[in-house]
């Protein structure tokens, strides 16, 4: 087992930092079309389900099924040099998007920017689970995945504040050459010693032999493909929520750019918070119980499903609507860091990219997709059909289909230590 009291060097929390602004850019190019929602939509129009299409399985599937790819390339290549490539791909694909006059010439660009992002989060988690220790893994996990939070929210204050001065077009250009920029920074950077290798006596795993040890985790562990299984019911209601800025302007009466903007500060405080909270909090749920940091989620998102419910269907001018949007953010960032670190401390650490890529397919090919797609066909039903507030009966309903995380995750924090005592005898760390 990995010595939980080993120091981290102070430039490994530097490379943390630079990773977690890589995976800002990661989250602002990937949620622009749904902060430009009530820009690019009437621009361009679009149905709500081509929207959900684009902002969906067009990106989603290459994005989730290339990622899985893109993990075992990490497991095998030079990781920065990978991660260079990737960001440079998407961005100039985001600059490209720009220039799109209709569906599908926005489609084509949004499912290689898929292709582009998926080497990020897969290389990125494995480089820092070779610089953390597991136990500090949650928060370093918690840190990187600050990019969620931050890049949603600043894509929607560049939807409010630039959106209306410069157009949603040169937004999409300036974003695409600052990815650019950073990819090239990338490329200075040296790869990380990988610690199932660091003696430099272990040969690096063959790719049949990665996907059969990736196999065999999933099988042998249930905490692993629980914990998998509650995030992907959680991102029911995360896929179905590329219509909120739709729902806001159309159902709940805000003005575009105010409630992109305001949206926008707020995900970014109660992310931070969130992320923060479930990667630290994680940590030290696990040290002080024994139990996985699934349990401590499994707490958390106890205590909030009132509020997320309950926002969704209160008047907006009042205080439990707002703290319902605080509330979102704040759960989605504290999803992160416990569920990230629980799969990298269930497997073999020579797989670790590619199991976490496999984590990522599902959370977005299931997830994420399913609550876009079936979200955009129904509303577009129900607004056929007359039913009045389309957009808000459809985010109720994925909402509580979202809870069914909530036992899954319980019972994976229950199964956890037992599950990883199991690896290390078998594995070692």
């Amino acid at each position: 087992m990995n010595d939980h009291n080993e120091t981290v060097a102070l430039r490994h929390y530097g490379f943390l930092a630079f990773l977690a602004m890589l995976n800002v850019m990661n989250f602002v190019d990937r949620q622009l079309l749904a902060s430009f929602a009530n820009f690019i939509v009437p621009d361009l129009g679009l149905s709500n389900a081509q929207f959900g299409l684009l902002t969906g399985f067009a990106f989603i599937v290459f994005y989730a099924v290339m990622g899985l790819f893109m993990g075992a390339a990490a497991d095998l290549l030079h990781r920065p040099r990978l991660v260079a490539a990737g960001l440079a791909l998407w961005s100039a694909l985001t600059a490209l998007s720009g220039a799109a006059r209709g569906f599908a010439s926005l489609a084509v660009p949004r499912m290689f920017i898929g292709v582009g992002e998926s080497v990020l989060t897969p290389t990125s988690m494995s480089m820092l689970a070779d610089r953390f220790p597991p136990a500090r893994l949650g928060f370093a996990a918690g840190v990187y995945y600050m990019g969620v939070p931050i890049g949603v929210g600043a894509s929607l204050v560049i939807a409010g504040t630039l959106g209306p001065s410069i157009g949603w077009r040169n937004c999409f250009y300036l974003l695409g050459a600052l990815g650019i920029a950073l990819a090239v920074v990338m490329l200075f950077v040296k790869e990380t010693p990988r610690r199932h290798s660091a003696g430099g006596t272990a040969e690096r795993p063959k790719l049949k032999e990665i996907f059969t040890t990736a196999a065999q985790a999933l099988r042998s562990s249930p905490a692993l493909a629980l914990t998998m299984a509650g995030g992907v019911a959680l991102h029911f209601i995360l896929g179905a929520a590329a219509f909120d800025q739709l729902w806001y302007v159309q159902e709940r009466g805000f003005e575009r750019a105010y409630i992109a903007e305001t949206t926008g500060w707020i995900a970014v405080a109660a992310g931070v918070l969130g992320n923060l909270f479930g990667g630290m909090g994680g940590d030290w749920w696990q040290k002080r119980t024994g139990q996985g940091r699934a349990t401590f989620l499994f707490w958390i998102l106890l205590v909030l499903a009132p509020f997320n419910v309950l926002y969704r269907i209160v008047d907006p001018d009042t205080i439990w609507f707002w703290v319902g949007v605080f509330v979102g953010y704040f759960q989605l960032g504290a999803f992160y860091g416990p569920t990230f670190a629980s799969v990298q401390e269930l497997v073999p650490p020579q797989i670790r990219a590619t199991v976490v890529a496999f984590y990522i397919l599902m959370l977005n090919l299931v997830g994420l997709g399913f609550g876009i797609t079936a979200g955009g066909i129904c509303i577009d039903w129900m607004l056929e059909a007359g039913v009045a507030q389309p957009y808000t009966w459809t985010l109720v309903v994925f909402t509580v289909i979202s809870l069914l995380a909530m036992p899954l995750f319980f019972l994976a924090g229950r199964r956890f230590t037992a599950d990883r005592d199991r690896l290390f005898a078998l594995h070692g760390a």
